[in-house]
């Protein structure tokens, strides 16, 4: 099975234009749980500990600003694919990935926009490879998250991309609370997180808006590392190919100076923030 490898370019349509029907056909194939999945790759250090198979979903309800893969942003962008052929790929590399401390990312896009499929492949990995599980999301769809699906979901990798609810609707184009609902229930769950914040020069990096972040982020007591993301540029040729604006293109990457100023509200709060 071919799948799209990371960069593969696909006409893009508006935000949201993917239909409840065509979400629901991508859930079962032949009585085979399926989904549309744009690619899967191999990283270290970036979707989780140690070495990670990544399997990135097409498909998400955000339309971010500076979002780096455009492409992943509708679920038609994707090539139907098995639970069985994801498990099935993924099992090629156990080896590989235990032996570095590693384990199984899948990301998106939202992998909440298909649960079926990703708690499919979560449970599968989880507990037929054997293999440490984290799930990749924005929070926004959490109340589709559910227990049976997060019990097989060993850490969150969750994005808060603004506690200024007027810029998390800039940025998003959706509202920020869903996000801090899942959160909180995660919470409750005892599920590990890291928190994953962008700064963006001129949008996100107000001192409140990061001390804001942080101090929920330390409320939850589940938080175990945050990630301070220096706001890049490497999707704005995809933008361009895609035939769409890249708003962000005048906005500097952020300093290094301002990143570990940032790093430092959040560790004021006694947060590892890396």
């Amino acid at each position: 099975m071919s799948v799209i490898q990371p960069g593969a370019l696909l006409p893009l349509v508006p935000v949201g234009a993917d239909s409840p029907a065509e979400q629901a056909a991508a859930s079962r194939d032949d009585g085979a749980v399926s989904g549309s999945v744009h690619s899967w790759d191999l990283s270290t250090g970036v979707d989780g500990p140690g070495t990670r198979f990544v399997c990135f979903l097409a498909g998400c309800p955000l339309a971010c600003l500076y979002c780096h893969n455009p492409d992943t942003m509708q679920m038609r962008n994707g090539q139907r694919t098995t639970a069985d052929e994801v498990v099935e790929e993924a099992r090629k590399y156990v080896a590989f990935i235990r032996a570095s401390g590693g384990g199984f990312t899948i990301s998106g896009g939202e992998p909440l926009l298909q649960p079926d499929f990703a708690g499919e492949v979560l449970r599968r990995v989880h507990d037929e490879l054997g293999l440490h599980t984290a799930l990749d999301t924005s929070g926004f769809l959490g109340a589709r998250a559910s227990d049976r699906l997060l019990e097989s979901v060993d850490l969150v990798l969750l994005d808060i991309k603004s506690w200024d609810r007027e810029l998390y609707l800039r940025l998003t184009g959706q509202q920020l609370e869903p996000t801090l609902a899942f959160a909180r229930r995660l919470a409750a769950l005892r599920k590990e997180v890291w928190v994953r914040f962008v700064l963006v020069p001129g949008l996100t990096d107000p001192e409140e808006n990061v001390e804001g972040v942080a101090a929920f982020a330390a409320s939850l007591g589940n938080v175990t590392r945050v990630d301070v993301l220096p706001f890049h540029k490497l999707g704005a040729a995809k933008w361009a190919e895609l035939g769409k604006k890249f708003t962000l293109a005048d906005t500097p990457t952020p300093t290094a100076a301002q990143v570990a100023e940032a790093r430092s509200i959040f560790a004021s709060h006694g947060l590892n923030a890396v």
